[in-house]
């Protein structure tokens, strides 16, 4: 990935922010009082988020907060500014972080750029108005990382036509003819799309074979296929054309093409304008790839079959600013990255339509050679308690170890909770998983329960109170629980009567005056313009865990957010079952319905839906592993899937209002989930 900067380590403790030009006892104007509050504050943002520490001493280094990627400042626009102030000697600005750091030659320039810039309005490239505020920092440690590798298989060719061929090609799309062409616009949410040789239909990801599109192909494009093949470019000849036109701010939620319905070989030529296509692993590491105009995509072997590819509705890209680089990876060297907006782009998307079943290589994740069928909606008790067993009780005692290694962080409300209760309070905590609560404080007697017996053993290793029961039958006595807690359980059950019943098990163990804290999964993973942590984390390179979107919560306090152009809809979305409505979404029970897999770190378009868990190794006790195995690795391993009911804003309250003897006391949303605090009256 090339060089990366790690920032700001062992910095000094911070101070009094320093301004040379007053004395301690210069009498600060209203102007200059407020500069210095809004300094603070970011300074303290950047802390509390970033883990960046300023420091009160002149140094060569400043962070200028307000001036990143992350709120469309860039590099073109932002080191004229800050070269005005003295000669620079590196501009590092991290992707999609709304900071940059710069260094300068000499202390004394940095010192004027610090007094000069402080409050200096500037204007980003949506026009919108931006005030920079600087603080000092410590010299800057440089860390080596290995350069970041394509996915296997894939390929970027580029200037594959002429920009004669290109005008030809988009001149040949008729976006307004006749709708009694069978071949005729769509129109989708975020863009506009027409199909050759085969209808692509969104609803089931798929093409009807037996039913071609008369007309083939475009003459236009059967010429340049041949080409291309002549060349050896591509290996088949496709019969599939998808075309797509997207404007700026517009995307496509990340997928893989069907296995069942297309061959290995898929390829996409770019025109009109350049984009970053994101691929992700399934571990969640993320490979952003430039596709410059005219250039095509082909995608084979792992890239095509394993990784998810989609482009993120966005205005800008974050690219390289050195002019040499067109296409392939977009990498993290903070000193060579800057801003590119975006303009209307076409793509020419073919495939060749499968006539047999898929036989790759990955069968755990291809349609055509998954051996269990497909869990539905339950339709009764009986079917709902079935698709616990296999997609939430057996996939836990199966994940047990794994799981725990990836759970070693308490969630700071929890603790917050569990820390104000009562010395001596007996609390229990229901779906305790590895008990990483049942320690957290000593003053509670604390027992907890899970109905996967490996998870309990984990908990008695760690020397917790612990044992084996159903959530719905816990074998503690009536009104004897001071306090319970139920942290991600209660999104596992898989009909409305049933999470009411967990809820109502929970109150029966409160004595009268007890509290119970409720967390779930929520519907919602950007909510009031913030995305959840799970939406943020993504992997950007192997033995290299970053956060690459970007960090709303530290943005929002440095600059106004920019408007949300929201994600896609995805091509094929399931209502699910809720007898709770509040206003939130519009789901209903689908009779007969699948249940639609989720893909990993990326926003929910179904309430009930199954979550893949990829299964790497059998780690030893509390050893942590990684969730997946090494980029490019043959073998994945195991995924299991997991049953989940996420919950709409409202819900959650709206399922304990239906209880008796009870009070809410408090209802909130917290890093991707919704919370209940009640009370037992």
């Amino acid at each position: 990935m090339g060089n990366v900067v790690q920032f700001f380590s062992n910095m000094a403790a911070p101070g009094i922010v320093m301004d040379s030009n007053h004395q301690s006892n210069y009498k600060l104007s209203k102007t200059e009082k407020k500069l210095l509050r809004k300094q603070i504050k970011a300074r303290h943002t950047l802390l509390r988020h970033e883990g960046i520490e300023t420091v009160s001493y002149a140094t060569q280094s400043l962070i200028v907060a307000n001036g990143g990627l992350g709120n469309q400042v860039s590099r073109n626009q932002l080191l004229p500014v800050l070269e005005k102030c003295g000669l620079v000697d590196a501009l590092l600005m991290p992707p999609n972080k709304p900071y940059s750091c710069v260094r300068y030659k000499t202390v004394e320039e940095s010192k004027t750029a610090y007094d000069t810039l402080n409050g200096k309005e500037i204007v980003d490239d949506l026009g919108q108005k931006i005030i920079l505020y600087l603080n000092f920092v410590e010299k800057a440690q440089w860390k080596e990382l290995g350069l970041q590798a394509l996915p296997p298989g894939l390929k970027v060719i580029e200037e594959i036509i002429s920009s004669e061929d290109e005008k030809m090609l988009l001149e040949s799309v008729n976006w307004t003819e006749d709708t009694e062409n069978q071949n005729f616009q769509k129109s989708l949410k975020h863009r506009r799309v027409k199909h050759f040789g085969y209808e692509f239909h969104y609803e089931n990801n798929n093409v009807d074979k037996d039913k071609p599109l008369p007309g083939g192909l475009p003459d236009i494009c059967e010429s340049i296929l041949e080409k291309w093949l002549k060349e050896g470019f591509i290996k088949h000849k496709p019969d599939q054309l998808t075309i797509n036109q997207y404007e700026p701010g517009h995307g496509i939620p990340a997928h893989i093409d069907t296995h069942s319905a297309f061959e290995d070989e898929i390829i996409s030529l770019s025109l009109g304008s350049e984009i970053v296509m994101d691929f992700k692993h399934p571990d969640g590491m993320t490979v952003p790839v430039m596709l410059p105009c005219r250039s095509l995509l082909v995608m084979t072997g792992e890239s095509r079959y394993l990784w998810t590819h989609g482009i993120t509705p966005r205005k800008f890209d974050t690219v390289q600013a050195s002019k040499g680089h067109k296409s392939g990876i977009i990498t993290s060297d903070v000193e060579d990255l800057t801003l590119n907006k975006r303009g209307i782009r076409t793509s020419f998307t073919f495939r060749k339509v499968r006539q047999t079943p898929c036989n790759c290589s990955y069968p755990l994740v291809c349609d055509s050679q998954m051996k269990e069928t497909p869990a539905s909606f339950p339709e009764s008790d009986k079917e709902a308690l079935q698709l616990e067993q296999d997609y939430v009780h057996r996939v836990y005692e199966e994940i047990a170890r794994h799981f725990s290694s990836t759970r070693h962080t308490p969630w700071p409300h929890i603790v917050e909770f569990l820390k104000a209760l009562p010395s001596g309070s007996l609390v229990a905590d229901i779906g305790c998983g590895n008990g990483k609560y049942l320690g957290i404080n000593n003053e509670l007697y604390m027992i907890g329960c899970d109905h996967s017996q490996n998870l309990v053993d984990i908990c008695r290793e760690r020397q917790y109170q612990a044992f084996v029961c159903d959530a719905l039958a816990v074998p503690i006595r009536s009104g004897s629980c001071d306090a319970c807690i139920s942290i991600a359980v209660i999104h596992h059950f898989a009909t409305a009567e049933r999470r009411v019943a967990a809820l109502q098990e929970l109150v029966r163990l409160l004595r009268p005056g007890g509290k119970a804290l409720i967390y779930v999964w929520a519907m919602e993973q950007e909510y009031n313009k913030k995305k959840s942590k799970y939406l943020r984390e993504n992997r950007t390179s192997q033995g290299m865990k970053e956060e690459i979107s970007n960090d709303a919560s530290v943005q929002e306090l440095l600059v106004k957010q920019l408007p949300n152009v929201g994600n896609q809809d995805s091509a094929h979305s399931v209502s699910s079952i809720n007898d709770f409505q509040d206003g939130g979404c519009n789901s209903k029970n689908v009779a007969n319905s699948k249940l639609p897999i989720h893909t990993n770190r990326t926003s929910f378009h179904s309430q009930d839906l199954l979550v893949p868990w990829h299964f790497k190794g059998n780690p030893g006790k509390d050893k942590r592993v990684e969730p997946f195995g090494p980029l490019g690795s043959r073998d994945p391993g195991p995924v299991f899937h997991r049953y989940y009911h996420v919950f709409c804003e409202g819900e959650l309250e709206a399922a304990c209002r239906t209880l008796n003897n009870i009070s809410i006391l408090q209802s909130y949303y917290d890093q991707g989930n919704w919370c209940v605090i009640l009370q037992k009256v």
